[in-house]
């Protein structure tokens, strides 16, 4: 690992001392569900919907036999609802019959539920069970780590394989909390903080400019 790479991580870490997932949730399964519901969703929004769905339906066989109509009205603002209240019913229906109401701890087993694309697993994989070298690949990640040069590209997979390689995997499912908290703090997508941010020094965007 360079020590630009250090650096970077030491300096979030600085900055954000607890990388916790912004999503709320006391199950594994409802990180599951908070997950699904948050693609194209803000997390703020995820966490004022999902108090009442899963008081609605406080286990996991509760969700799963949950009738759809009834978990799109729950979820509704969260846009995609009829999609995502499918994903969520038959993940749900699949944890209990095939996995033992437990959330899979592997990327192979994940990607088989349904709605579970590879950033939702690696969050799982990282949140969850601690797996080393975890990823989550989303906006935040990939234009964030674009500017800083460890990354190039817009496809997640891609980017998700280029940080791996570059990031210490013990870092790396902090890294990419941190790295959200981050875009949503100082270096957001139309108004990036580049005045006030700790890592301009490494930013290609500032550099170029400079």
């Amino acid at each position: 690992m360079t020590q630009k790479v250090w650096d970077i991580i030491h300096i979030l870490k600085a900055q954000y001392p607890d990388a916790l997932c912004a999503l709320h949730y006391k199950k594994d399964y409802e990180l599951m569900i908070a997950v699904r519901l948050s693609a194209q969703c803000t997390d703020a929004r995820v966490n004022l919907v999902t108090p009442a769905l899963f008081s609605a339906f406080p286990s996991l066989d509760a969700m799963a036999n949950a009738p759809i109509p009834v978990v799109e009205e729950y979820i509704h603002s969260c846009g995609f609802y009829r999609q995502k209240a499918k994903d969520i019913i038959l993940a749900c229906q699949m944890l209990r019959d095939v996995y033992g109401g437990k959330v899979p701890a592997t990327m192979e087993e994940l990607l088989k539920l349904p709605g579970v694309g590879r950033k939702t697993a690696n969050l799982l994989l990282g949140d969850l069970y601690c797996v080393p070298g975890s990823v989550v690949c989303d906006t935040h990640c990939m234009r964030i780590c674009g500017r800083l040069g460890l990354s190039q590209g817009r496809e997640p997979e891609k980017v998700e394989q280029q940080l791996r390689a570059v990031l210490p995997p013990q870092e790396s499912s902090d890294f990419c909390h941190r790295i959200v908290l981050f875009g949503r703090d100082i270096c957001t997508a139309r108004s990036p903080k580049c005045e006030v941010c700790p890592l301009a020094i490494y930013c290609n965007e500032v550099n170029q400019v400079s």
